[in-house]
């Protein structure tokens, strides 16, 4: 499709909305089932449609994926589960345009989350995307005025968000047990493997590659710049940090109750792997606050690290603390707590280092989705908002834009961007491809 084809049809989509989605805020009875559309299904996005197939008031009615070869497997996996089988679709825009379906999931990579979450507001669908929000920090906000302007549901996939643990633990710190916070650290630790070196190959049969890159540079196709390997490269997504370390970031900014930090200072490298990865192995951030200092940590390359273990999630099993590779640590004048995600629990211990309260943890990821479907009928904003999540992705974008810089950056609360920085300001916005851009006014 040419750049003239799909502005008009964006334009097209965009009205439509604007006239219609008043009249669906209210539209689902309490009994009636809501109808989901999926855009990308190879890994994320399946594990999140079998979930949500299992459910007795969802109706699972599209799969949109570019790589027609990952359907059959995945169609067949949800009728098993719901009886029913999706219909495939290669191009995600003619899903937005069914006026059946009540929301759609986004699990894309990174940098097609913006204008997936803005084009499917315009069409009038609520909208669960994956972390992190976006691509950059301006389509970020975008995401925002959309979701705000067409009056949409926009849940994002931090689940810990909706974990009754985690909101005990909130409560706990702002109950001022642990007394004023003035120094916390996050953990991104574990063992990943390498992708190797991989050569430009014709494009697999059937495969929309073009599409796929989007609003990415125009690019031969290469493996390592396509299923999940991208997540390591600029252009797609911000490495490990942007990727598994903003769940941690999340319930930091959360436990901390804070926004902008003053500023920003990132260091770290390709230490271990000497593959086709761009986006480092080993990362530390430091984010300065007023009265406040917090640190991220990741090392990519360690075997006894780990997260909390999937069996330990759903038991009243408390994390190794010393090796758990996704734990968050806060430093209070009275008590210090370690607080686990996506399930396992908190503890924290008093000056003598005994243990004075805990929280047991459940994996979250039913009660998320649960949310989502709730404030669907209700139009209540979800427990993760995408306003609040994309606060908490600039912690991890403001670290990034820090390393690629090489120094330490000042943050303009007003504009979200740096303080007289023109090179880490040029990091705000991305440039775009046509006709995939996301829209100065959405």
């Amino acid at each position: 499709m040419d750049r003239r084809t799909f502005i008009k049809q964006t334009g097209k989509t965009a009205a439509a909305a604007a006239a219609t989605s008043a009249f669906s805020i209210n539209a689902l009875g309490a009994n009636e089932k809501i109808t989901l559309g999926f855009m990308g299904i190879k890994d994320r996005g399946y594990w999140v449609a079998q979930r949500f197939a299992a459910k007795p008031n969802v109706n699972i009615k599209t799969f949109a994926d570019l790589d027609p070869r990952v359907f059959e497997e995945r169609l067949k996996g949800i009728e098993d589960i719901c009886g029913k089988r999706p219909q495939p679709e290669d191009d995600f825009r003619r899903m937005f345009e069914d006026k059946d379906i009540d929301a759609v999931v986004i699990a894309t990579p990174d940098h097609w989350h913006a204008l997936g979450t803005i084009l499917a507001c315009q069409a009038g669908k609520d909208v669960y995307v994956e972390k992190p929000t976006a691509h950059s920090i301006w389509e970020s906000r975008k995401m925002i005025e959309a979701a705000r302007k067409y009056n949409r549901v926009v849940q994002v996939g931090a689940q810990s968000r909706s974990g009754p643990y985690m909101q005990e633990a909130i409560e706990y710190i702002r109950n001022g047990n642990i007394g004023d916070i003035h120094f916390a650290r996050v953990h991104n630790c574990k063992m990943r493997t390498s992708i190797g070196k991989k050569p430009n190959e014709p494009v697999p049969d059937g495969v929309n590659y073009d599409m796929w890159l989007g609003p990415a540079k125009e690019r031969p196709f290469n493996e390592n710049h396509f299923h999940y390997a991208w997540h390591w490269f600029w252009e797609y997504s911000g490495g490990d940090i942007i990727n598994d370390g903003v769940h941690q970031v999340d319930l930091l900014r959360w436990c901390l109750d804070k926004d902008y930090p003053n500023s920003v200072y990132s260091t770290g490298g390709m230490h271990f792997f000497h593959d086709d990865q761009e986006t480092p192995d080993t990362q530390v951030v430091t984010w300065e606050y007023d009265n406040l200092t917090a640190v991220f940590e990741q090392t990519l390359w360690a075997p006894y690290m780990k997260k909390t273990p999937w069996e330990d999630r759903d038991h009243d099993i408390l994390p190794n603390w010393p090796f758990n590779g996704t734990r968050i640590e806060l430093y209070g004048t009275k008590q210090r707590m370690h607080v686990s995600r996506h399930g396992g629990g908190w503890e924290a211990f008093d000056a003598d280092g005994k243990q004075v309260a805990v929280g047991q943890g459940r994996h979250p990821h039913e009660p998320h989705f649960d949310n989502f479907l709730e404030c669907i009928k209700t139009r209540e904003k979800p427990n993760s908002d995408i306003e609040e999540l994309h606060l908490s992705t600039l912690l991890c974008m403001y670290g990034n834009i820090s390393y690629r810089t090489g120094r330490r950056l000042f943050i303009d609360k007003k504009t979200e961007g740096f303080v007289d920085d023109d090179e880490a300001n040029g990091y705000v916005k991305r440039k775009y491809r046509e006709p995939w851009v996301v829209p100065e006014v959405v």
